[in-house]
């Protein structure tokens, strides 16, 4: 380093640090982001860097050892480059000078570049929580259109980070994890569905070991985008292990005339010290933090979907609400098919007026029924989406967002017979706020789910590859109806759980995380959805028995336990329950709202080694001092004598009363012997340092049986 001028800046927060080291030539290099490493002062930071230095004079190393945060191959990288632009149709190969560097408090910088006909801006942020958001804005200042490829925020990983753990999936199936040997060279993970889709990426995590629960390092990165994406991760034996993400461009999608700009969608990066938890709980606290993040006790919520599917019926609709109201519900949720000529999926998306045919009256008196009721009024979109069979698309079949050769689609191609609306155009966008918020505003609508039941095949936009400008486009139209209608709530559904990301939130309230309600397959989804969103964010929806999806039949106790474990509601048609089933169903609404103000603020946690046939999951309040526990079986147990449970986050100065929830039906668990006596009664007192290094015994959950546990102080 010697004979060349280095700025360090350090930006830092809730126990993590990023230090940027800026030189005279190039954009700025990560010396490190992990742990927190204090405030640093300059002799410090300039020790910090030669503490880390594979460097020494003359400095004739011909390799990227200490990588910026865009690497090309001209800064000796051999892996995928940060970025890839042209110039018409020739290559730029960047010479970066970084020209200001603009301090955003202590916890992040904003760093300026400049290159021949280039500007980038580079913005590098802990946010609460301690999650580090990355993004980059490339503007074209050169002569002649810049044809962006990709530009990829990347954050190095230590060489210990010895696996690598990535997402997929499939509908009803959402969010699998696969660990392995971290990959040797450039690995890719990519979703081109025009939505992130069911196998999205979501989260690419980097550890030392195969990652626990509780422990070990973990570095994360999530991307804040509702479409097309990629995930890397660059392993070199002779350079740093880059981790990363960014849009997925087609070719042709974006380019910059003169003056133009891009702006990446923002990667999110988590570091954790404390396991798979401590990412969560990262990414949990960032979401908490925002001044949008819902606040208000989340309702009970009803959906209809799975009660009455397409057959509306206004009479039988009216006998739910009551119904609904009856048990506890607080917020009624029509579903599709109650605009145009919808009687199944094959017509009427794009036509958002009300079925007069079905609501001779239009569906006000619905809505007043419901608000009479106590309960909000909930109401059932797919606004990208037409049918050629729709007054819409006959009108305005240039309106589609497919290339010529897409529509009618070859057979086989066709997903419930419809096609995507180009939001781009200007005049298809406006004609689905005017309907949209005409429909919100008469029939007094406080809450919108916004499906989205296709992947974008062959998108097309002005004769460019489309998803971009689609996407975009989306995120204003929510802006939109929010701003014109306020307190209006939106869910993010797309097949399920096919866009549940960052981008999206900042638009949406919650998301819908499956199709799925069968609770035994629901848990995994809801588990690895919860890796990133905090639970009041994850719709978790006590359906019937069976279950529509998998023909599953579980106990109510079972489906009651499961639900609790997110924002909680009901699928199904309570209005043929027995007098029993509505008892349980009225006590699982009282016991919601009894636990949400812990649920939907606490820590969630996990325990580290549990027999694979059991799920564990707890909510811990911040001080500590309650916490909820559910502990279900998925499969028959192979050993009789079941394992403790130790209950971390507890204070272990603090005495608890521990008792077993059945308010919404007796969970079955094995019989005899097996069933430990803390489990009856009115619950036992024990120290927390008991719970937390101790635990309790648990009993043998038979297949398919759960636990509900509450600890509170005394």
């Amino acid at each position: 380093m010697s004979g060349t001028v280095v700025r360090h800046v350090l930006v830092r927060r809730d126990g993590v640090a990023v230090v940027l080291a800026v030189g005279e030539r190039g954009l700025a290099s990560v010396l490190h982001w992990g742990g927190d490493v204090g405030d640093l002062d300059a002799t410090a930071l300039a020790g910090l860097d030669e503490a880390t230095s594979l460097q020494t004079p003359p400095g004739t190393l011909s390799t990227a050892w200490r990588l910026p945060l865009l690497p090309q191959e001209g800064d000796g990288w051999s892996g995928r480059p940060g970025l890839l632009v042209a110039r018409d149709g020739r290559p730029v190969f960047p010479r970066w000078t970084v020209s200001d560097i603009e301090p955003i408090d202590s916890t992040g910088v904003v760093l300026t570049a400049v290159s021949d006909g280039l500007r980038l801006r580079s913005r590098v942020v802990v946010g609460a929580g301690g999650v580090v958001e990355v993004d980059h804005e490339l503007t074209n200042t050169g002569p002649g259109d810049l044809a962006v490829e990709h530009v990829e925020a990347t954050l190095p990983v230590p060489k210990t980070a010895g696996h690598l753990t990535s997402f997929g999936g499939r509908w009803s199936q959402e969010k699998s994890p696969t660990t392995m040997p971290m990959p040797p060279g450039a690995w890719v993970r990519e979703t081109r569905r025009g939505r992130g889709g069911h196998d999205q990426p979501w989260v690419t995590l980097a550890s030392e070991d195969a990652p626990l629960n509780r422990s070990g390092q973990v570095w994360a990165v999530h991307l804040g985008w509702s479409a097309d994406a990629r995930h890397r991760c660059d392993r070199a034996d002779e350079q740093v292990t880059l981790l990363g993400a960014g849009e997925l461009l087609r070719p042709h999608e974006v380019t910059l005339p003169t003056g133009a700009s891009y702006r990446t969608p923002t990667a999110f990066f988590a570091w954790s010290g404390r396991g798979l938890d401590g990412v969560a709980d990262r990414f949990h606290s960032w979401l908490r933090a925002r001044p949008a993040h819902p606040r208000s006790a989340r309702p009970l919520t009803l959906n209809v979907w799975e009660a009455v599917y397409f057959d509306h019926d206004p009479a039988r609709l009216a006998a739910l609400a009551r119904q609904a109201a009856a048990v506890g519900v607080e917020r009624f949720v029509v579903d599709d098919g109650w605009f145009g000529a919808r009687r199944d999926d094959t017509s009427s998306l794009g036509d958002w007026v009300v079925d007069t045919t079905r609501y001779p009256d239009g569906m006000e008196p619905l809505a007043d029924l419901v608000h009479e009721l106590g309960m909000q009024f909930g109401l059932w979109f797919e606004p990208e989406m037409v049918c050629l069979d729709s007054d819409l698309a006959r009108a305005h079949p240039d309106w589609l967002l497919h290339s010529g050769e897409s529509v009618p689609e070859p057979e086989g191609m066709n997903h419930r017979s419809q096609f995507v609306l180009d939001l781009a155009n200007p005049q298809a966008f406006e004609h689905v706020r005017t309907q949209m918020s005409a429909v919100i505003g008469r029939l007094g609508v406080n809450y919108v789910k916004w499906d989205h039941n296709r992947d974008l095949l062959e998108p097309v936009h002005d004769g460019r590859p489309g998803t971009h400008e689609q996407t975009h486009a989306a995120y204003r139209l929510m802006d939109h109806l929010k701003a014109a209608h306020p307190g209006l709530e939106i869910e993010s559904c797309s097949s399920g759980g096919a866009r549940t990301d960052l981008g999206v939130m900042a638009h949406a309230d919650r998301v819908w995380a499956s199709d799925n309600n069968d609770p035994v397959e629901r848990q995994d989804v809801h588990r690895w959805t919860e890796l990133v969103l905090p639970p009041e964010l994850i719709g978790s929806h006590v359906g019937p028995s069976p279950a529509h999806v998998s023909g599953r039949a579980t106990d109510l106790s079972y489906r009651v336990a499961v639900a609790l474990q997110g924002h909680a509601g009901l699928e199904w048609d309570i209005a043929h329950c027995s007098a029993e089933e509505l008892a349980a169903v009225t006590a699982y609404g009282t016991l919601y709202k009894e636990l949400r103000h812990l649920l939907h603020t606490g820590a969630v946690v996990h325990p580290d080694h549990l027999e694979p046939t059991l799920r564990a999951r707890g909510v811990v309040a911040p001080d500590g001092r309650e916490a909820v526990w559910t502990v279900t079986s998925v499969a028959g147990p192979r050993e009789t004598l079941a394992a403790r449970l130790r209950l971390p986050g507890l204070d272990p100065a603090v005495s608890y009363r521990v008792r077993v929830r059945d308010d919404a039906g007796t969970a079955r668990r094995g019989g005899g012997w097996v069933n430990p006596a803390w489990t009856s009664g009115d619950g036992l007192p024990l120290p927390g340092r008991v719970l937390t290094e101790v635990g309790l015994q648990l009993p043998t959950l038979m297949p398919i049986q759960a636990l509900i546990i509450h600890v509170q102080a005394v």
